[in-house]
């Protein structure tokens, strides 16, 4: 069993998930938060969503007029112009994720394995984003797609 570190707050805008998804997605991300050295008590959010809305999420905050399957958004991403507050009772906020079920249905089938694995590899990839971790070069995608890797295979989500 793995100890409880995160606090995860969990939203089905689409009503159709089964239970058994977001019990994958949080014994997941509890997991991977146990891999990587997250604090106890660290918070984060995971919404599941339509294509449509993820795409206007996708228009506003990226420009990108189309789904997408994933979408991060991290609170400790520090802006030049901000000023970090820390304090010693505070929970370490890392900010929400949010994932399209039509998306990861869709890719599901293209790649042709279980919905499960995807949605799994989804929330798994989306916490490591907020986490600092990403693929813009050859170098971080390696990085980033490895943890991933280890993270599913230890859970036994293998491809």
């Amino acid at each position: 069993m793995i100890e409880v570190a995160l606090d995860v707050d969990f939203l089905d805008e689409t009503n159709s998930l089964p239970k058994e998804a977001s019990k994958l997605s949080e014994e997941l991300l509890q997991l991977a938060a146990e891999k990587e050295g997250v604090p106890d008590g660290s918070e984060v959010s995971v919404t599941f969503v339509t294509n449509e809305r993820i795409q206007e999420i996708n228009r506003e905050y990226r420009n990108k007029n189309a789904p997408t399957d994933v979408i991060s958004f991290a609170l400790e991403e520090m802006a030049e112009d901000e000023i970090k507050i820390m304090g010693a009772d505070m929970p370490r906020i890392l900010g929400d994720i949010i994932i399209s079920v039509e998306r990861a249905k869709e890719q599901a089938e293209e790649y042709g394995h279980s919905f499960e694995r995807e949605l799994g590899f989804l929330t798994v990839h989306g916490f490591l984003h907020l986490l600092g971790y990403d693929h813009m070069n050859e170098k971080d995608e390696k990085e980033m797609f490895g943890r991933q890797k280890e993270i599913l295979n230890a859970y036994g989500l293998e491809r």
